[in-house]
């Protein structure tokens, strides 16, 4: 279990607008074909306006959209932007998966991301996690969310890196699912579309490794 902040995609980010913002200016980026159309008044059809209709006037407006779910501020990151929270099994494969803020502390996101994977898994026993989910809180929302033991699989003291059972499982799919253009970088506006690209890239994994079984 894991949760991995994403930088965004657009260049100018640091204002959230509302929703009401947001629809009054791309209604004002596209003017209508009768303000065109008063600008050609008194013009040849052969002389041309100098606009062009396949093209709205921006000037001055950011490149991108902002984001119409909210976004926060990961301080140890230092990274602005949404968090993808997942749940995998021993194999790497996803369970669950929750979009949230940045700001939201991994312990405080994992109730949500526990509680829907507990209807949908009532098989699994046992959870492991890595230090960021230690403490007291993580406790009582694991038995908050069901009947299931916690184990934290911390780092080896020992200088440089050491391969540890059950640890680097959820790392190892962050970088399955990166190889998407589409998850590279968080590019939507909305964070169930996140989800929704998160769940098509595990599905086109393991469709392809039933393929690559069934072929031998």
């Amino acid at each position: 279990m894991e949760g991995l902040a994403q930088r965004p995609a657009a260049e100018e980010y640091g204002a959230r607008l509302s929703r009401t913002v947001e629809l009054g200016r791309y209604i004002g980026a596209h003017p209508s074909r009768t303000v065109r159309r008063g600008a050609r008044a008194g013009r040849a059809r052969t002389e041309p306006d100098g606009s062009d209709h396949r093209l709205a006037d921006r000037k001055g407006l950011p490149k991108r959209g902002s984001w119409l779910d909210p976004s926060g501020y990961d301080a140890g990151k230092k990274i602005k932007g949404r968090k993808r929270h997942i749940l995998v099994d021993t194999l790497g494969l996803l369970l669950n998966v929750v979009i949230h803020p940045a700001d939201v502390q991994d312990r405080d996101g994992a109730f949500h991301l526990l509680r829907r994977a507990r209807r949908l898994f009532p098989f699994i026993e046992r959870i492991f996690a890595d230090g960021g989910y230690a403490g007291r809180k993580m406790a009582m929302t694991v038995w908050r969310t069901g009947a299931w033991r916690l184990q934290i699989v911390k780092r080896s003291d020992t200088a440089g890196f050491e391969v540890l059972p059950k640890r680097w499982i959820v790392e190892r799919t962050f970088a399955w699912i990166s190889r998407n253009r589409r998850l590279a970088r968080d590019f939507e506006r909305y964070a169930t579309t996140v989800a929704a690209f998160v769940r098509l890239a595990m599905i086109r994994i393991m469709l392809r490794r039933l393929a690559a079984n069934a072929s031998l």
